[in-house]
């Protein structure tokens, strides 16, 4: 997040290159939901959906990864700024506030959801479980509203929050690390993460990854075969990873973009 070029540059490059690697594989992925799909109905083999049930569920977990990985591109220094993509200051102001609403009250949230559904689903009986045709139409409505509040709220956060900033004095200084998606700084604009969606979507990661730990938790116990438990130890230590995330983007408060930079100017005027 800090204007540090070549940092930024590095970063920017990895972050691209993650996501476009990430992107191939839900592409594999997606290709062979829907093969598998098409081939069980085709030849009537209706028991194999035992295995494939949450076919429609795994298709929206790449969609919304597609969407999240969109985003994560978008919001970069990288990609915006004088000589790059664009260098429209609205437009670059735009795509972060649109980050946050879209990919912290959205596409992050409702990834990991649909994760936890996932694993959830194993421990449910059969007629309650993917095997229900239902089941799949009922786990991505639930996704969708328990993403509605958090995507009200980054809306509110980006919108009214500035408003509420704006009176001026010492609550217009606090306002850009509370509200604020975005500052500039020799001409371009660098998203940030305001610190109210921080602390929402530490909030919200907290009690998920603890619903994770107590399903992962039942499956480890039911689980006999070794390949399965570490799939399962995967699972729940990506969960466990959202913790740190959203501490370290409360953080990112501390040193404000271009901070640094400005410091070091006035060190060597010094």
């Amino acid at each position: 997040m800090h204007l540090i070029t070549l940092f930024t540059k590095i970063i920017g490059v990895v972050t691209i290159a993650l996501v476009s690697i990430v992107s191939i594989l839900g592409l594999i992925c997606l290709s062979r939901a829907v093969y598998f799909q098409l081939w069980i109905n085709r030849r009537g083999y209706q028991r194999l959906n035992y295995f494939n049930g949450p076919w429609l569920t795994r298709i929206t977990l790449v969609l919304v990864a597609f969407w999240w990985g969109i985003g994560e591109v978008l919001r970069l220094t990288f990609v915006n700024g004088e000589g790059r993509f664009t260098s429209d200051q609205m437009w670059q102001a735009n795509v972060c506030k649109f980050y946050i609403i879209s990919n912290l009250g959205f596409a992050e949230p409702g990834l990991f959801l649909l994760l936890a559904f996932l694993l959830s689903a194993a421990l449910q009986k059969q007629e309650l479980g993917t095997l229900n045709r239902k089941w799949n139409q009922k786990t991505i409505r639930a996704m969708f509203i328990i993403c509605l509040p958090s995507f009200v709220w980054e809306a509110c956060v980006v919108f009214i929050g500035p408003r509420v900033a704006s009176d001026g004095g010492q609550a217009s200084n606090l306002g850009k690390f509370w509200y604020s998606a975005s500052t500039f700084h020799n001409g371009n604009v660098t998203c940030t993460y305001p610190l109210l969606s921080s602390i929402f979507l530490g909030a919200f990661y907290i009690i998920l990854a603890i619903y994770v730990m107590f399903v992962g938790g039942q499956m480890l116990s039911l689980v006999i075969n070794k390949g399965l438990r570490r799939r399962i130890y995967m699972l729940i230590f990506a969960t466990m990873i959202l913790l740190p995330r959203a501490t370290l983007l409360g953080l990112s408060i501390v040193v404000w973009p271009g901070n640094i930079e400005m410091q070091a100017d006035q060190e060597t005027i010094l």
